[in-house]
C-alpha cells in the first residue's frame, strides 16, 4: 500500500522534473505601426535563435528612410554590450530595449515627432564558431505619427464581446443553479413521500 506522503513525493519530483524541462520560448511579433507625437514609441524587433545553447556574436543596426528621395540614414547600433553615439535628429532620443541574449533587439524613440514617419530597417546579423556560417535578419517597420491616438476597433469589440459572454455565463450558471435546486428538491420530495 502506498502511503499520502509517498504519493506527494513522488509528485513533487515529477513537478520538478517537468519545470527543470521546460525552456523559454521566443515569439516574433509585429510591431506597432503608430505613434502618438510627443510620446514614446517602441520599435519592435525580434529574431529567435534556433538552437539557444549557441552564443553568436551579434551586430545589431538600425536605419530610418523619412521618404522615398532621401537615401537611408544609419541611427543605431549595437555590439558588444555597446552603444554607438547618435546623431542628426535622433540624438538623446533613441533608447535600447533588446533582451540579454539578443533575441529582441528593439529600441524605443523618445519624444516623438512628426519628422519621425518613415521607415525603419533592423538589421540583426549573428556570426557563429565551429564552421557555422553567420545568420542575417532584416526587418522593415513603417512607422506614421499621429497627433491623437486612435481607437483600436479590435480592442473594442473585444471588450463589448468579453462582457456579453460575462453576461450570457452569468445567466447560464443562474438557470443551472435554479434547474439543480428544483430537481434536489424535487427527489427529496420523493424521498420523503415514499419514506412514509
Amino acid at each position: 500500500m502506498v502511503t499520502q506522503p509517498r504519493v506527494q513525493l513522488h509528485t513533487l519530483a515529477l513537478l520538478l522534473l517537468v519545470v527543470h524541462l521546460g525552456q523559454p520560448v521566443c515569439v516574433e511579433v509585429p510591431s506597432a505601426t503608430e505613434a502618438v507625437l510627443g510620446k514614446s514609441m517602441l520599435l519592435t524587433c525580434i529574431f529567435c535563435m534556433k538552437r539557444e545553447e549557441l552564443k553568436p556574436k551579434t551586430h545589431v543596426n538600425w536605419y530610418y528612410k523619412p521618404t522615398n528621395d532621401i537615401p537611408t540614414v544609419h541611427i543605431y547600433n549595437y555590439e558588444k554590450r555597446m552603444l554607438s553615439p547618435q546623431a542628426g535628429q535622433f540624438k538623446g532620443r533613441l533608447t535600447w530595449k533588446g533582451s540579454y541574449d539578443f533575441q529582441e533587439v528593439s529600441i524605443q524613440i523618445h519624444n516623438v515627432t512628426f519628422n519621425d514617419s518613415g521607415i525603419y530597417e533592423c538589421h540583426v546579423t549573428r556570426e557563429f564558431k565551429d564552421f557555422i556560417p553567420p545568420s542575417n535578419f532584416m526587418k522593415n517597420i513603417t512607422l506614421k505619427v499621429k497627433e491623437k491616438a486612435t481607437n483600436d476597433a479590435a480592442a473594442l469589440y473585444s471588450g463589448i464581446m468579453m462582457y456579453v459572454l460575462l453576461v450570457c455565463l452569468t445567466l447560464w450558471l443562474l438557470v443551472e443553479m435554479v434547474y439543480c435546486y428544483r430537481k434536489i428538491t424535487k427527489s427529496d420530495e420523493q424521498a420523503q413521500d415514499t419514506a412514509y
